[in-house]
């Protein structure tokens, strides 16, 4: 049994007042997160968040300096979610099978709004994280863990010789922010399992026979 010196030094705890700005913190971005879901970085304004987590807009500025700072924090959490999502897939699981399984996952991510509207959608946006060194490694990071999938299933034979890693990479990304998913949805004639199914299908299967 190892002794106390051996073991690794226990943390402080954390002071209510710590402990309580940590989790306004996390309830500003969760409220950012569903106002960018739902509006979209441009219309987007802090009062609205500040409103929406019944907050003072001066308590908002000593959580993040700006708009473009709280997006970009809301888009890196995203990512790490994504990158734990993925890491917590069996790792035997043949390669296909999980980048399918990561495509279901965001899709169903973007149904319960747990996904905000991606970068492309704001030239503001882009070029903000674009800038944030954090946001970049973590966004390389994943490119690297999905492109190692996809280099892996091409070895094992379950994807097509005839396309680029870089295109079923771009292929992936861009099936993971479809707008057919939002179509679908207001339109009310499919369930959601529906959706995703058929999605998922039509990305790597097609819509031939």
């Amino acid at each position: 049994m190892p002794t106390r010196s051996a073991r690794e030094p226990e943390r402080p705890a954390k002071s209510f007042r710590q402990a309580q700005f940590e989790r306004r913190e996390q309830a500003i971005l969760d409220a950012t997160n569903r106002l960018l879901a739902e509006k979209g970085y441009e219309p987007m304004a802090m009062d609205d968040i500040a409103a929406e987590v019944g907050i003072a807009k001066g308590s908002l500025y000593k959580h993040f300096a700006s708009k473009e700072a709280l997006a970009a924090a809301v888009m890196i959490r995203l990512l790490r979610r994504t990158r734990e999502a993925l890491d917590a897939l069996p790792a035997e699981a043949p390669a296909a099978d999980r980048l399918r399984a990561m495509l279901e996952w965001t899709l169903r991510e973007r149904l319960d709004g747990g996904v905000p509207h991606l970068p492309s959608t704001s030239a503001t946006l882009r070029d903000a994280l674009l800038a944030n060194r954090e946001y970049v490694d973590e966004l390389m990071a994943l490119s690297e863990m999905l492109g190692d999938l996809v280099r892996q299933a091409r070895s094992d034979g379950a994807l097509s010789g005839d396309f680029a890693d870089e295109f079923v990479l771009y292929h992936f990304y861009a099936r993971a922010c479809d707008p057919t998913l939002d179509f679908l949805k207001a339109g009310g004639a499919l369930t959601d399992d529906q959706i995703v199914a058929q999605m998922v299908r039509a990305a790597f299967d097609g819509i031939t026979r």
